[in-house]
């Protein structure tokens, strides 16, 4: 069983100490303990994930909303400092501790190349310049610094590393991949190790591993399974491929992410030979929890199980039901929690944020080590006229040096998607030198 993901907080009656609150009790014994203390309420909420702009007490303390997220790059304000995330994080945490059973949330965010939504935090390159490096030990390095850099500001769950093997240039979403050939897609799986920390010897197969609750985070392996594998690399589409390609393609990283205790998967939006991935109850429950021997828990994307009616959520109680009986765990849902309330009904790491931590955002260090990432992922195609003219390095003494193109001095464009925003955006969004001011 997964370690609880939130055994923390107050009495529930006066003098009473329950016997999930007690430490020196074994962790399963705990967990069965808590359960039989939950409403079918409880336990609904419990497998929500809201965005932090519906958070309330309503969401959390009444009806025990169990994660939150930022969606998309979603920000406590504009440019809001990494001690501005950090306080949201704990309101919402003070909001969830105050509920009946006093049971913490897990907060979750997008920081797939450092901790990317949060201004001056460190930015990595995206995982198709990592694939070049072809350095483990890089990206192992990189996943160690931002998990850092996300739990100083209180969040303990990064929603990466991405896997997807990338068959087709055309889908829009290539960069997010490390490759096109699975095996070093499945070398660069160390970001897990990153991340969360490394699992000793004799850690049973298939169950989460975290290091420490203070310096790690959760890591969430995804898309599951074949997103990069889309009929003409449409986004969210179709991959057509028999189940041997699929597991010899696509689902080799998995293992490998599964054999370093990777707590959370994914699922994906895309459909394998017509059948959504989010209603996949083959491939979800049977394949991935079964034959694989994944023990942490299956999270869905975002208005994953919205995609599973026609139009988008309007049976939501039958996309509830198709998803949860596939095996999905946790909803992302991430706005309408009410209703997911009444149709789910119907039909742990907790701690709060260490400022101590705060320093190790963007600082030199990690600047340091994504400098060296970017060094080992640039491709030099060609280098001058001829090997007796090189180009670079650029002469010292050089009077005059053409920049040329927009992008040149755009620090927005250099860090693309996934920069404090889903999408990204132009101009000085973050902290950092362009490649004009550089040279």
């Amino acid at each position: 069983m997964y370690v609880p993901l939130c055994l923390l907080a107050g009495s529930i009656m006066a003098g009473e100490v329950p016997l999930y609150k007690d430490a020196s009790v074994p962790v399963e014994a705990r967990v069965r303990d808590l359960l039989g203390r939950m409403t079918l309420r409880e336990k609904a909420g419990q497998m929500a994930q809201i965005e932090r702009t519906v958070v309330s007490s309503r969401a959390l303390a009444e009806l025990g909303a169990g994660s939150v997220l930022s969606s998309g790059g979603s920000a406590p304000h504009d440019r809001a400092s990494p001690s501005d995330w950090a306080s949201m994080v704990d309101d919402a945490q003070r909001l969830a501790l105050s509920s009946r059973l006093a049971i913490s949330i897990l907060y979750g965010t997008d920081a797939v190349h450092g901790h990317n939504n949060v201004l001056a935090a460190t930015v990595f390159p995206h995982n198709a310049g990592l694939g070049a490096s072809r350095d483990a030990e890089l990206v192992r390095k990189i996943g160690e610094a931002t998990a850092l850099e996300v739990r100083a500001t209180g969040i303990h769950w990064a929603f990466a590393p991405c896997v997807a093997v990338c068959r087709d240039p055309r889908w829009g979403r290539c960069y997010e991949s490390y490759n096109e050939d699975p095996e070093i897609v499945r070398s660069l799986t160390t970001l897990v190790t990153g991340l969360q920390g490394r699992p000793p010897a004799g850690h049973p197969h298939g169950y989460p591993f975290l290091r420490s609750v203070r310096e790690n985070v959760l890591a969430c392996a995804k898309h599951f399974v074949g997103d990069g594998g889309t009929h003409k690399g449409i986004n969210e589409g179709n991959t057509i491929c028999s189940l041997e390609d699929l597991e010899r393609i696509h689902m080799k990283p998995y293992i490998d992410c599964i054999t370093q205790g990777v707590a959370t998967v994914m699922a994906s939006y895309s459909q394998w030979n017509g059948q959504p991935l989010h209603a996949s109850r083959y491939l979800l429950t049977d394949v991935l929890k079964g034959k694989l021997g994944f023990q942490g828990f299956v999270v869905t994307d975002l208005e994953g199980i919205d995609r599973l009616s026609e139009p988008q959520g309007s049976d939501y109680r039958y996309c509830i039901a198709q998803s949860v009986n596939a095996g999905t765990d946790m909803v992302m849902i991430p706005f309408r929690f009410e209703k997911f309330g009444r149709s789910s009904v119907l039909g742990g790491v907790g701690g709060d944020t260490n400022p101590s931590l705060l320093d190790v955002i963007g600082c030199k260090k990690h600047r340091q080590l994504a400098r060296e990432a970017v060094r080992k992922s640039l491709v030099l195609l060609k280098n001058g006229k001829n090997q007796n003219e090189p180009f670079l390095p650029l002469a010292k003494n050089a009077k005059r040096i053409l920049v040329a193109g927009t992008h040149a001095d755009n620090i927005g464009y250099h860090c693309g998607g996934w920069t404090m925003s889903w999408n990204g955006d132009s101009g000085k969004i973050t902290r950092g030198t362009t490649i004009l001011e550089a040279i």
